[in-house]
C-alpha cells in the first residue's frame, strides 16, 4: 500500500504543472495574458528616416537634383535649377536650399526663399519654392526631415511663417502641405494672359471702363480715354528698365505709398534687377522726368511645380502726387510687352482677399482668380 501511494503520488505531483500550464495558455489565446507584449518593430519609414542626412545644396549636387525633378515633372528643367543655384551663391541671406541624403546617395532636396516686403508684407516670411523627392525614396520620411530643417532654419532667424502655393488639382502635393500641417492662406492668387497689343485679354473694353474712387495710394484708379493701345497705356508715362540710380526714388515712392522705411526690401529689387536680368523684370514711369511709379514682377520658371514659364508680380507703387494719372496702367502695359518676348504667357500676384482696392485694380486690368492656391504654416 506505501509503495502503491508513493508512485500516486508522483504520478500527481507530475501532472499539477501540465494543469496549471494550461489555463495560462487558453487566458493568452482569449487576449487576458499578463505577460507584457513585445516591443512592434519600427516601421520601413519611420527605420528609413534614421538614416537619413541633411545638409546645405552644393552645386556639385546639380545633377542629382536634375535627375530626381525629371520624371516627376515630366521633362529635364536643368536652366531653372541652374539660376536657383547661382542666386543662393550669390544672395546667400535671402536664399535656404537644403539636401536629404540617404543610404543611396541625394534622395531630395527643398528650395526656399525669404520674404521681406513683397505682396505688400510688412513680415518677413520663407517661400516654399520647391521640394522634391526621389520616387524610389518617397514614404520615407525625406519630405518630412526636409521641411524639419526649413522649419529650424526659419526659427533660427526669427521668421514665424511658411508660404507656399499649389495648384488645387495637385492632389500629391495638397496631401503633403495637409500633412506638413500647412493651411489654407488669407491671401487671393490672381493671374492673366499675355498678350500682344493689349493690356488685357478680354479687350479695350477692361480698360476704358469707369472704375471706382481708390482706397490706397498705392493703384492708379483713372479712367481713360478710347485710343489706340499705345497712346491709351504707355504714352501716359515715360517707362523705362529700372537702374541703380532709380533706387533712392523708388525708396521715396514706396515710403509715401506704405508709410514705412523699407530700404532694405527696396535695395533688395534693384540689386536683383541688375545681377540677375534674365529673370528679374522691373521698370520704373516717369511724369515730366521725376519717377512717379514702379513695377517690380521676376519671371518664374519652375517654382511650385510649374512646367511652363510664369512672370510673378511682387510690387506695383505710383506716387500719390501722380494717382489717377493713367502711371499704374503705362506700367503694367510696358510689362506685359517685356514679358512677350521672354516667351511668358502668363503674369500673376499675391493680394490680401481684404486689399478690395488693389482687387479691383487687377481685377479692372483682366487679372482673374487663379486655380492655385495659397498655404501657410504658422511656426511657433
Amino acid at each position: 500500500m506505501a509503495k502503491a501511494s508513493s508512485k500516486a503520488k508522483a504520478r500527481t505531483r507530475a501532472r499539477a504543472p501540465a494543469e496549471r500550464v494550461k489555463p495560462a495558455a487558453r487566458a493568452g489565446a482569449a487576449g487576458r495574458a499578463r505577460t507584457p507584449a513585445p516591443k512592434p518593430r519600427p516601421t520601413a519609414p519611420r527605420a528609413a528616416a534614421a538614416t537619413i542626412k541633411v545638409r546645405k545644396l552644393v552645386p556639385a549636387d546639380l545633377d542629382t537634383v536634375v535627375a530626381i525633378d525629371a520624371p516627376i515633372m515630366g521633362r529635364s528643367r536643368r536652366d531653372y535649377h541652374e539660376r536657383r543655384l547661382r542666386a543662393a551663391r550669390q544672395q546667400p541671406g535671402l536664399h535656404v536650399q537644403f539636401a536629404a541624403d540617404g543610404p543611396g546617395g541625394l534622395a531630395g532636396y527643398v528650395l526656399a526663399r525669404k520674404l521681406h516686403g513683397q505682396f505688400g508684407r510688412a513680415a518677413p516670411a520663407f517661400r516654399l519654392e520647391m521640394i522634391a523627392v526621389g520616387p524610389d525614396a518617397q514614404g520615407r520620411g525625406v519630405g518630412t526631415a526636409l521641411m524639419r530643417a526649413l522649419e529650424a532654419e526659419a526659427r533660427k532667424q526669427g521668421i514665424r511663417e511658411i508660404r507656399t502655393s499649389a495648384a488645387w488639382k495637385r492632389h500629391d502635393m495638397l496631401r503633403f502641405l495637409e500633412h506638413a500641417g500647412f493651411e489654407l492662406g488669407r491671401n487671393v492668387i490672381v493671374d492673366c494672359s499675355v498678350h500682344a497689343g493689349r493690356l488685357t485679354g478680354s479687350g479695350r473694353e477692361e480698360v476704358t471702363l469707369p472704375e471706382p474712387r481708390s482706397w490706397s495710394h498705392e493703384i492708379d484708379y483713372g479712367a481713360q480715354k478710347e485710343n489706340d493701345y499705345e497712346a491709351l497705356e504707355r504714352d501716359h508715362a515715360d517707362v523705362r528698365t529700372l537702374a541703380a540710380d532709380d533706387l533712392a526714388d523708388l525708396v521715396r515712392v514706396d515710403r509715401r505709398v506704405t508709410g514705412q522705411d523699407r530700404a532694405a526690401y527696396v535695395k533688395q529689387l534693384v540689386d536683383e534687377a541688375l545681377n540677375d536680368s534674365a529673370v528679374r523684370v522691373s521698370l520704373t514711369a516717369r511724369v515730366d522726368g521725376i519717377v512717379a511709379g514702379f513695377v517690380a514682377a521676376r519671371a518664374d520658371f519652375g517654382d511650385f511645380g510649374r512646367t511652363e514659364p510664369v512672370a510673378v508680380l511682387d510690387t506695383i507703387a505710383v506716387d500719390p502726387d501722380y494717382a489717377h494719372h493713367g502711371v499704374g496702367h503705362a506700367l503694367l502695359s510696358q510689362l506685359f510687352v517685356n514679358l512677350q518676348a521672354l516667351r511668358v504667357e502668363r503674369v500673376e500676384t499675391v493680394v490680401s482677399r481684404d486689399n478690395f482696392a488693389l482687387l479691383g485694380f487687377l481685377y479692372g486690368v483682366g487679372f482673374e482668380q487663379s486655380e492655385r492656391l495659397g498655404f501657410v504654416k504658422p511656426l511657433a
